[in-house]
């Protein structure tokens, strides 16, 4: 790595109104390295990005850039320079297709000035050929799964011939084969002498793959580290400003009665359809046991979570028990009635209504609890809104903060307190501790505990394994669309899991 530094940001200060997001932000970046932005939801990271990519304009402070200051007032003034940034909210559009998302704005033309998308798609199936996309460039943005509309941002911004890629939590919708697959792209990158900023708050992933690290507090520089001279406890503490001990693993709870059992679920889905089938699923989930799923994207782990809560009726065969008592779920009105909840991946797509209340999130799926007529009593409400916002310690000024000012960890409470109004006995969590930082995750995982101890039966999707690990009494692996593995957390570790998270029918086969 070259000791060139190619970019400086000095003494930067952004407000918006009252509230100053970032009071000296400072960093340092050489030529050719991977370099991690760290600190919890809030730090000010990714302001400070979007100040380095042209998104927004700093109040003070000056960047120097290749040894000249310079003043970057645009995105495009940014590629200009030759930064390109992968921002966690993806910046996609639906509508258009994958080739035309990636070269939108720079479409290779005819003579006559019109685009020529055969040399796009050309173009395009290179790209992802590259990284092992197998998605069409024809095909539309808004088919895609999550994980992979995250590996398109990924090729649109590597395909721009950047110095410097800012990689805002590139890999927080990638299973664990797919981050691989990332890093691999990154190591060439930094080999071709292109610098990459790298924020991510999984933290194994910055002592895996950077060079060094700058952290940031409250809007504040805190540090700049060498990765290799660094331990986890002393960045984890850099970054909460407090001595933090994470959680110890405590003893798995036997589940003392079946609360949940499931048999034979089978998933046929049309042949266009960017989901994945299921094959003879079976298994039980007890009072007060938390289940983990593990295994890679496109397994089926969030398809069954959806059989579970009714998406799938008219494509879904099987049988559901619940305390015993065989019930029908054929819509998510079915599945609230017998008391079950479920938390989606794509929390703010899927989950929220980003420009409503905190209280309004709350109540959606209890309308009818609270409604006169054509309008809401939200003095009934309102003191069910304070209790849970009290008891999951949402950090909010009120019940009627939008949820679109919160920081993720806290409008994942938002979904939890939502649910919990419905006084659920099973709860299907898909990606709980997506894209939050370490202080929420542990906040989060404290939540879960609480309400396993409460005799709910929890059920947890993660991509990360030693998540799983860490919270769950049992675990089964899924691998294209089949259960692969049952173990006690005392049985299993990651090479275990990862095993059988990737055992294909033919290997069952020849075994």
């Amino acid at each position: 790595m070259s000791d060139d530094v190619i970019l400086s940001m000095e003494g930067i200060v952004k407000s918006f109104g009252v509230v100053k997001a970032i009071s000296n932000g400072y960093l340092s970046l050489k030529k050719g390295e991977i370099h991690a932005l760290m600190g919890e939801n809030g730090a000010g990271k990714s302001t400070l990005m979007n100040i380095l990519s042209g998104s927004l304009r700093a109040d003070e402070g000056k960047i120097i850039y290749l040894g000249k200051e310079v003043s970057i007032s645009s995105p495009i003034e940014a590629m200009g320079y030759g930064i390109a940034m992968i921002h966690q909210e993806l910046q996609l559009v639906p509508e258009l297709t994958v080739g035309e998302n990636i070269f939108l704005g720079r479409e290779p033309l005819r003579k006559s000035g019109l685009v020529d998308y055969a040399k796009m798609f050309e173009q395009t199936k290179e790209l992802t050929d590259a990284l092992n996309l197998a998605v069409s460039p024809k095909a539309r943005v808004r088919e895609l799964r999550v994980g992979e509309q995250q590996l398109i941002e990924i090729i649109k911004a590597t395909s721009l011939n950047a110095k410097i890629v800012i990689m805002d939590e590139p890999t927080s919708a990638l299973s664990k084969a797919e981050a691989n697959k990332l890093f691999e792209v990154a190591n060439r990158l930094r080999s071709e002498g292109v610098s990459i900023i790298y924020i991510t708050h999984r933290i194994e992933e910055v002592f895996e793959i950077t060079d060094r690290i700058t952290v940031m507090r409250d809007g504040l520089y805190i540090a700049t580290l060498e990765t290799a001279s660094t331990q986890r406890n002393q960045l984890i503490n850099l970054m909460v400003g407090r001595d933090f001990q994470e959680r110890e693993r405590g003893a798995s709870s036997s589940a003392q009665k079946e609360l949940l059992r499931v048999e034979e679920i089978n998933l046929k889905l049309p042949p266009f359809s960017k989901k994945s089938n299921l094959s003879n699923i079976s298994f039980t989930l007890g009072k007060g046991e938390v289940l983990g799923i593990a295994g890679l994207m496109g397994s089926g782990r969030s398809e069954l979570l959806e059989c579970l809560f009714g998406l799938h009726p008219k494509s879904m065969t099987g049988r559901i028990y619940i305390h015993n008592k065989l019930v029908n779920i054929n819509n998510p009105q079915d599945a609230i009635k017998h008391k079950v909840a479920f938390l989606t991946e794509d929390r703010k797509g899927q989950g929220l209504v980003l420009l409503r209340s905190i209280g309004e999130n709350m109540s959606l799926p209890i309308l009818k609890t609270f409604s006169k007529r054509f309008f809401m009593n939200t003095k009934e409400e309102r003191p069910l809104w304070d209790k849970q916002m009290k008891d999951i310690r949402i950090k909010a000024p009120s019940a009627n903060t939008l949820v679109s000012n919160l920081s993720g960890g806290n409008q994942q409470k938002v979904i939890v307190g939502r649910w919990l109004l419905t006084e659920p006995e099973v709860l299907l969590m898909d990606e709980p501790t997506r894209g939050i930082d370490v202080g929420a995750k542990e906040e989060v995982y404290q939540l879960i505990s609480m309400l396993a101890a409460m005799g709910k039966g929890i059920m947890v999707v993660s991509s990360e394994l030693p998540e799983l690990l860490n919270i769950c009494d049992r675990i089964i692996t899924f691998c294209e669309g089949r259960l692969t593995g049952n173990f006690l957390r005392e049985e299993a570790d990651q090479e275990i899991l990862l095993s059988a998270a990737t055992m294909r029918e033919e290997a069952l086969i020849d075994a």
